[in-house]
């Protein structure tokens, strides 16, 4: 077995690791195999990076032979012992699963129970569209994020190479396995400012400014909007704009700007109870029958559940699941939620604040 330490002098990562955990006990995984299945495939590298006197290092095993797969399983989680918190690239679906395949193969007690896990992969990929990303692989995030590697191979193309080390050992060979380990470990702590957009979601944003706006649209029609200045959780490192649903996203830094259409109209507020209304045809509107009976019967029908409503006119925000009450439709069948926008909740901005939170939802899961 071969073993390689080394500090990573040149990572720099602008996320501040404390948001995850307390830095020295945050372990980087990453392996490297012959195949995806453990049954039918050599583990031939287990790499970790941490955290420690200020530098971040490298650690890697790599069996020099097939029948080294139990002592790299060995060497590493005694090592891995004294951290808490593993990261790792969509681990979840392999490498943590693949590990503990082989611990069963050899009869190992191991396991990552104690363990809290951060899989990068499984926080990024729900908003990859709105990223405008066309897949969550690690090298496409690292190009995203304007980093480059030394490494030119996949972890496909280096199963040939190491089959051929087995055979006839050479420096360049091992060089190149453990490069491309080792660029996988780097590139994910390089990669963890990607956090930063989905702390946007999951962090604790502010709305710090609130302001009707009116614009004019391609069609040269006068529109409002609401316009809010956001403050965010974690600065993003590269900037991002999105639009969905007719809102528009503008992030850079840690300061974000959401503009929201403002519908002035009329719409109707829908009662549940319709059997204890009358639908007035004339007046299109439901009066309770305490009220309306005493209508004339020629001027009253029994309301329905598509009759039984109020108009209203008046200034209205979307709602894209019910988050405000009470809420207002444009007929009974349509699927577009709305809430007035009162004098009252113009003075609220923890309501602003809940409001954006629940644009940016629909932003981030909208495909």
């Amino acid at each position: 077995m071969f073993i390689a330490t080394d500090i990573a002098e040149n990572v720099q990562c602008s996320y501040p690791l404390e948001k995850l955990a307390v830095p020295e006990e945050i372990l980087f995984l990453d392996i490297e195999t012959t195949g995806f299945t453990a049954k039918s495939s050599y583990l031939y590298m287990i790499g970790c990076a941490y955290y420690e006197d200020g530098n971040f290092y490298t650690k890697q095993w790599m069996a020099e032979a097939y029948e080294q797969e139990k002592e790299l399983l060995c060497a590493f989680f005694e090592f891995a012992d004294r951290f808490s918190v593993l990261i790792h690239f969509n681990g979840n679906n392999f490498d943590l699963p693949y590990l503990l395949q082989k611990c069963a193969q050899y009869g190992l007690n191991y396991n990552f129970d104690k363990y809290t896990g951060i899989d990068l992969y499984k926080r990024i990929s729900p908003y990859k569209f709105f990223l405008k990303l066309p897949n969550c692989k690690q090298k496409t995030i690292e190009n995203y994020l304007g980093l480059n590697r030394d490494d030119p191979f996949t972890g496909g193309e280096l199963i040939g190479t190491y089959h051929d080390y087995i055979e006839t050992p050479s420096a360049f060979s091992r060089g190149a396995l453990l490069l491309h380990n080792c660029e996988d470990l780097t590139g994910m702590i390089s990669i963890l400012p990607i956090l930063a957009y989905y702390d946007i979601f999951n962090g604790e944003i502010k709305a710090k400014k609130v302001q009707a706006n009116y614009y004019t649209d391609y069609n040269g029609n006068r529109r409002q909007e609401l316009l809010m200045t956001l403050s965010l959780p974690s600065a993003l490192p590269v900037p991002l704009s999105c639009t969905v649903n007719n809102c528009y996203f503008k992030g850079e830094g840690d300061t974000a700007t959401l503009r929201i259409p403002l519908y002035e109209e009329e719409l109707k507020y829908f009662y549940a109870n319709y059997k204890d209304y009358y639908y007035l045809p004339t007046e299109d509107v439901a009066l309770h029958k305490s009220v309306s009976q005493f209508v004339d019967k020629e001027h009253r029908v029994q309301a329905t559940a598509a009759t039984c409503y109020t108009r209203k006119q008046s200034l209205y925000l979307r709602q894209w699941e019910l988050l405000f009450n009470p809420f207002f439709k444009r007929d009974y069948k349509s699927k577009e939620l709305f809430f007035e926008l009162t004098d009252e909740l113009k003075r609220d901005r923890s309501a602003f604040t809940t409001y954006a939170k629940h644009v940016l939802e629909m932003m981030g899961t909208t495909y």
